[in-house]
């Protein structure tokens, strides 16, 4: 998982997008592995201990999925069948794609453990959820938290907590117990390697006046941590910029089709769409280079063409000075860079130079 730095990590989120239909959770990975995605994931929870029953939809759910049901309702609508995971995850591996589900409560995340999953998604619904993070921290596996919605101060006692559930097999005492893991550097220092953050804007879609992309920077310096982009915006736009600005991992969502009812499609990517976006991502890394500022392959012959050298301007006989008169620049293909002008003033000619000669 993201050993590559060089190449950024992409997860096709399918969420929810399945409707509840076997055959259309097939066919999302069927269409993440079409577009070259690194993960396709789903999200696994229990509508029951995920939300009471009177508990209201968000803004953007009630737009998508209408007013006449609860939170609850509408997730029992939504979840991934426990006993479709295996042979999701299997048909994942034989496609050639990793599989990966976002659990969103303790027995959802124990059930995942079973499959024994490369890495865990922590939601930004759950950055609060100090007991469920602990328990993310205890899987032993690297961890990718997202962060919508949260403030630096919660990013930091979330990364606190999962600090904590890195280091002891007991859960803390009190919240004195994980603060004084946290002060511990070395402590500190494990997150580097099993922690990504991503930067998100939980809305579905995220307007663009409210994405903020300039946030990864700041995480990226208020933690010392990998840092990525959960994006919810519409488009591909967003993503690509999110890369170049130096996104570890880009979580984006899709959907074979936008029409579909429920409360993601219309923030989704459509298939082609997808694959759209991963072609530009790693085209987009290609461009990025591996940063050290030195001539290309292909400039070399450039370079002799484009850049001029000394030469004389007349004739110049040996042992007569270098003036101002006699030398200028030209392109010639070869010679004295002109940098070296100021050197060559006044000094003595070691030969004859034909006009146009370089020197």
């Amino acid at each position: 998982m993201m050993q590559n730095n060089r190449q950024t990590y992409i997860i096709a989120e399918a969420g929810v997008n399945h409707n509840g239909d076997r055959d259309m959770a097939y066919a999302l990975i069927d269409a993440a592995v079409s577009a070259g995605a690194n993960a396709v994931k789903f999200q696994t929870f229990n509508a029951a201990g995920l939300a009471t029953k009177n508990v209201p939809k968000a803004a953007y759910q009630r737009h998508t999925t209408g007013i006449q049901d609860n939170q609850a309702t509408m997730l029992r609508k939504l979840e991934l069948p426990l006993e479709w995971h295996s042979d999701l995850q299997q048909y994942a591996a034989n496609s050639g794609i990793t599989f990966l589900s976002t659990a969103f409560e303790h027995d959802s995340l124990e059930f995942l453990q079973k499959l024994d999953l490369p890495l865990y998604k922590i939601p930004s619904g759950e950055i609060t959820n100090g007991p469920l993070l602990w328990a993310f921290a205890q899987t032993a596996r690297p961890l990718i938290l997202s962060t919508g919605m949260a403030t630096l101060g919660e990013i930091e006692q979330a990364l606190a907590v999962i600090a904590h559930g890195l280091a002891h097999n007991s859960p803390p005492e009190n919240s004195q117990a994980i603060w004084q893991c946290w002060a511990d550097e070395k402590t500190r220092a494990v997150l580097q390697q099993r922690v990504t953050l991503l930067h998100c804007t939980s809305q579905y879609p995220a307007p663009l006046t409210e994405v903020n992309l300039n946030a990864m920077n700041t995480l990226t310096t208020a933690f010392n941590l990998r840092v990525g982009y959960s994006d919810h915006t519409q488009g591909l736009l967003v993503s690509i910029a999110a890369v170049a600005k130096g996104a570890s991992v880009i979580e984006k969502h899709f959907t074979l089709d936008r029409s579909l009812p429920g409360p993601d499609h219309a923030a989704s990517l459509e298939p082609e769409e997808l694959a759209q976006l991963v072609k530009d991502i790693r085209t987009l890394e290609t461009a990025l280079g591996e940063g050290c500022k030195a001539p290309q392959e292909s400039e070399w012959d450039t370079r002799l063409a484009a850049r001029q050298s000394l030469i004389a301007a007349v004739p110049i006989k040996k042992g007569q000075p270098f003036t101002s008169d006699n030398m200028r620049t030209s392109r010639v293909g070869e010679g004295l860079s002109p940098m070296h002008y100021w050197d060559r003033c006044d000094q003595l000619a070691e030969r004859d130079y034909d006009k146009d000669e370089p020197l």
